[in-house]
Order: C-alpha cells, then structure tokens, then sequence
C-alpha cells in the first residue's frame, strides 16, 4: 500500500490451463469493483491511453486489471503474422480466464466486476460477458469493434455503455448497428470532435469520466442485489 492508500502489483494470470499473463492490479482502499480492461489490436497492459482511463477509474475508488491477453512469444508472432488481434474467441476466453481468476483473489474476489474494451478487445469483452455472465456487473466499450461479437450481442446481460469519437466516422454505424442488437440496458455515447484513439486534448478524460460513472452507478445496483448469476444478498 502506498501513500495515497492504493495497492499496486503485477501479478501472473492464470487466463487457460498452461497459459500465464501479466497484469498490473490496483487497488484503492475502499474500493467499489473492479474493472478489468480488454486491450486492442497490437496493444498491451502498458498501453498509455488504457492506463489513462485506468488512472482515472483508480481515483474514482475502482480497482483496475490491466493485463496481456497474449504471452510473450504470441506477441513476437504476432508482429510479423498479425494472425491473433483479429481472433474475438481466442482474446474472449482469455478474459473468461481472468475474470474467473479476479473471482479467486482474495484482494478482490468480493467485487463486482467490469469490463473495459477498447477497439477488437470491446468484442472480446462483449463475447466473454455473454458467454460468462456471472460475476460481470457492465461492459463499457471505447471506440470499440462491438459489431465483431455477432449473434452473441442479444446475449449479453450486463449493462453496456458504447463511447465512440463523434468524427470516428467508419466505427459510428457499426456501433449503432450493435446497439439495436443488445437487449440489455445500453447507451451510445459520442464524444464530439474526437476520432477513433481520442487524442484530442481532453477526449480520453470524457472517455474516462463517462466509463467511471457507468461502473460506479452498476457497480451500486449489484451492491444491492448481489453478485450477477448469484441470489441477492
């Protein structure tokens, strides 16, 4: 614990049989859930604009996974053969993985949990949270590929939040295609003047912002009515 009262270690995800990954958790005192972050296409856990949004989320009273959906020697191959960014299932089960080893974690196992995707990790979110449900109390996607999760998207239970640049014009359609899908409580969101990495100044704060409010007001709701897939408490 450090002097602001956060608890800060990387830990090694046991995310499939014979398959570790490193991760980064947070932990504020008193935290209310966790949100477990879902990178894109050729990105890590060291990713600037995830640890952005996870900084935020983190003085909001949220503890925060960022983590490698790849190991090591996937990511050397995929430099070269781009073979595994665009593979929704294999990025899918990995989060099922981790999201069952924040379950297992003393630090944390009491937390609701949510998910946050950025670009092909928004659909790997979406895939693992109608796959998996239990324990996963909101999804929230930041200029996301929602459209690549498919005929899972009526599938989903928790809660979703889409965010997406308000110039990020290829991705808007496709989101709001995946909007109409979802049959849970959902909201679009678009951020004007930002495109598709929102590096306009103070994009990335607004993303963090309405990701923020979005975990804490769900987070809340499961408070009271206990673990998703579980009886109320």
């Amino acid at each position: 614990m450090n002097a602001r009262g956060i608890s800060e270690h990387e830990v090694q995800v046991a995310a499939e049989p014979g398959v570790l990954l490193e991760g980064s958790l947070t932990v504020p005192e008193q935290a209310l859930g966790v949100v477990l972050f879902a990178h894109g296409s050729g990105s890590s856990r060291f990713s600037p604009r995830n640890r952005h949004v996870a900084s935020v989320l983190q003085q909001a009273g949220l503890a925060t996974l960022l983590m490698d959906l790849l190991t090591p020697e996937e990511e050397e191959a995929e430099r070269w053969t781009r073979h595994l960014r665009f593979d929704i299932e294999l990025l899918a089960q990995r989060l099922i993985g981790a999201k069952q080893w924040l379950m297992e974690e003393p630090e944390v196992q009491e937390f609701p949990i949510g998910l946050f995707g950025s670009s092909t990790g928004a659909a790997a979110a979406l895939v693992a949270a109608a796959r998996e449900p239990e324990g996963i109390a909101a999804v929230v996607s930041r200029g996301g590929r929602p459209d690549l999760a498919g005929p899972l998207l009526p599938h989903v239970h928790a809660p979703t939040l889409l965010i997406v640049g308000g110039d990020d014009f290829p991705v808007i359609p496709l989101n709001r295609e995946a909007l109409d899908a979802l049959r849970t409580d959902k909201r679009l969101e678009l951020i004007p003047g930002a495109t598709h990495l929102f590096e306009e100044p103070g994009a990335l704060d607004q993303v963090a912002r309405l990701a923020g409010s979005w975990f804490l007001q769900q987070f809340a709701a499961t408070s009271h009515e206990g673990r998703p897939g579980q009886a109320p408490v």
